[in-house]
Formats: C-alpha cells, sequence, structure tokens
C-alpha cells in the first residue's frame, strides 16, 4: 500500500472526508475506485517533475520568531515544477556541448564532489528514467525542513 492510499484511508478513519470523496481520492491516484487499474493502457507519462520544500511543521522550523505569526506569514517555501520535455531538451542539446566546455563543465562538477560525466546523457536512458518515474514519490523531513520530490 502506497504512503498516499494509506492517508486517504487514515482521513477516512478520522472522519475528515467520506467514503465517497476517498473512492473519488483514490481513484485519482490510481489505487482505488470501481475499475480495476490495469486496463491494458500503458500508464500515463509522466508531465512535470515537482520538488517542494517547506519548514517543517513538526520540528525546529516550526518555531517562529514571533508566536503570533500565521501559517500566511511563513514564506520560507519552494514550489518547483520543471516540465519533463524541458528536461528532454535539455539531454538532446548536451550533444551540442564542444568537448572543450563539456571537459570544464565536468571540472566545475567535480570540484562540487559531483562525479559526473555530461558526454554520458543520452536521450534513450532519459526515456527509461521517466519510465521509472511513475512511482517515484521522496519525502525527507530534517529538524527545520520537509523536502517532496515526485512526478505529476
Amino acid at each position: 500500500m502506497s504512503d498516499n492510499q494509506k492517508r486517504i484511508l487514515d482521513m477516512l478513519a478520522e472522519g475528515k472526508i467520506s467514503a465517497d470523496e476517498a473512492q473519488k481520492l483514490l481513484a485519482a491516484i490510481g489505487s482505488g475506485g470501481d475499475e480495476p487499474r490495469s486496463t491494458g493502457a500503458p500508464p500515463r507519462s509522466p508531465k512535470y517533475l515537482r520538488v517542494v520544500i517547506q519548514p517543517n511543521p513538526e520540528g525546529e522550523g516550526a518555531k517562529r520568531a514571533n508566536p503570533d505569526a500565521t501559517k500566511e506569514d511563513d514564506v520560507k517555501r519552494v514550489n518547483v515544477r520543471v516540465p519533463i520535455n524541458l528536461i528532454r531538451a535539455g539531454i538532446k542539446f548536451t550533444s551540442l556541448i564542444p568537448a572543450e566546455a563539456s571537459e570544464q563543465v565536468n571540472e566545475a562538477l567535480k570540484e562540487k564532489g559531483i562525479n559526473f560525466d555530461v558526454r554520458n546523457l543520452k536521450p534513450e536512458d532519459l526515456e527509461e528514467l521517466i519510465e521509472a518515474l511513475h512511482d517515484l514519490e521522496v519525502d525527507i523531513q530534517n529538524g527545520q525542513e520537509k523536502v517532496h520530490v515526485y512526478v505529476e
């Protein structure tokens, strides 16, 4: 059972949503409803990569200097939505980078601790990655922030 399914069922159990609303939500995430999930059609390709960073409501980030502040006052938030087609175009663009520039990019990445060769990026590898993104959902929490990475 996925985290989203569990959250929906928890909300139903707590009386926060009705059974009809739970059914609609489960159907919307492709895991519930009246129809079986495997209809023979291929799964819908993700259109966006999302990265959301918010203060952790349960951690140190929830402590504000002003105790009377409201959620609207809490502006420390990142919400990035990158079109998958832009990523595809970027991968194709890397084939146009001259060898000298690729070497400089690779050196700059190594200086930042990233051992990666941009010349190894291939469009066919990207399609395999995008296929794997169908089930991607990453949640990271520390004392100050909550990071959520997923595709839609």
